[in-house]
């Protein structure tokens, strides 16, 4: 593998020295453990720029995303105006500070050695969203994945690279866009499946997902459930009528979702028994905050900080025609359907801080 120094690394090393001083958040791992390295896949909520190498309008590598990452003004294709969720736990793992995307072509070594994410925006456990939204599927990320394997195999040996993917921690983060675009949005799923019966399809999608996991090595596993999807603000402007209240549709749906994957990842015990599987919620922690804003600190829970706040989303929240709140940290919302920096570092503490344990 042909090592890369380029004016790039210097501004990703400023970035990571910068963050480090204000999120200094790693969380005490038990019995003196470390993990090697963070493996992450999914959708926008973990994407750390892989969409920026692929031709798709799933993009956000312009202003006013990354408003706030590292120095300020570096839009890098993080869906945020700084840091996503990836990055947090990450850090929460003691792992590093930053998640690079896998397909960064200025990736070094040790990035590598210690994680990547293969995350793509827009993209769904089922296929068919990855297609309506030309991004990478979630086999495609897998297969990504095996590549990642040879590139370590051929760099430091297959018994190092073993014991890497076998203590690694991994996480994936999807499912929101199966609900909130393919089936809400589109008609090509609502005419073959109600939610109980998608909503299977989807759990089978992530059973056979997390098997082939498995079978590649991984052995600390960690999913996120669907969050409180149907009151992030694009989905109160689409299906919460005129007063923008939350869509019940979207939340139901999710709940039975997360119902269906934590039976699922409860069932698989015996068949993975050398393996922790490690259900996380994101579900009520989202709920928490968009219900009782002014008890966690913000001030805007129902609109995004870009533009409007109802709909501005990737490319229609840009520098050009969108305005920008005066101070996103009181905005749960960056735009109409991510978080804020802010809101994800106080929802990465209740997703993951008392759960870390469970990884070991």
């Amino acid at each position: 593998m042909k090592l890369l120094l380029s004016p790039f690394v210097t501004l990703f090393c400023l970035a990571t020295i910068l963050i480090s001083l204000h999120y200094c958040n790693a969380v005490n791992l038990p019995n003196n453990e470390t993990v090697p390295a963070l493996i992450v896949f999914g959708d926008s909520i973990v994407d750390s720029g892989n969409n920026n190498y692929i031709k798709t309008g799933f993009k956000c590598n312009f202003l006013p995303y990354g408003q706030d990452f590292g120095g300020g003004n570096q839009p890098t294709g993080r869906f945020s105006n700084g840091l996503v969720l990836s990055d947090i736990i990450a850090s929460k793992f003691g792992v590093k500070k930053l998640l690079p995307a896998y397909l960064d072509p200025n990736l070094q070594l040790q990035d590598l050695l210690t994680g990547v994410s293969f995350a793509s925006g827009g993209t769904g456990y089922d296929p068919l969203t990855s297609k309506l939204g030309s991004v990478i599927s979630l086999s495609d990320q897998l297969n990504m994945f095996k590549e990642y394997k040879n590139k370590i195999k051929e760099e430091v040996g297959e018994e190092r690279m073993k014991m890497i993917i076998s203590k690694s921690v991994y996480i994936i983060c999807i499912g929101s866009n199966d609900i909130a675009n393919t089936y809400a949005q589109t008609p090509y799923r609502r005419f073959n499946y109600d939610i109980p019966s998608y909503t299977d399809l989807l759990a089978s999608y992530s059973s056979n997902f997390l098997q082939e996991l498995y079978g590649l090595g991984a052995r600390r596993i960690g999913v996120i459930g669907m969050p409180y999807i149907g009151c992030v603000p694009s989905q109160r402007t689409l299906g919460g009528g005129r007063e923008r209240a939350c869509s019940d549709f979207e939340n139901q749906a999710a709940k039975l979702f997360n119902s269906k994957l934590v039976f699922l990842m409860d069932s698989s015990e015996n068949k993975f028994s050398d393996t922790k599987l490690v259900y996380l919620d994101s579900y009520h922690p989202l709920m928490y905050l968009v219900q009782n804003p002014a008890k966690y600190g913000f001030d805007v829970a129902d609109r995004g900080c870009c533009g409007t706040g109802d709909l501005e989303v990737s490319i229609f929240c840009n520098q050009y025609s969108s305005s920008i709140c005066s101070n996103s940290s009181r905005y749960i919302f960056w735009d109409s359907y991510h978080p804020t920096q802010e809101a994800y570092n106080l929802l990465c503490s209740m997703v993951i801080d008392d759960k870390i344990k469970d990884f070991f």
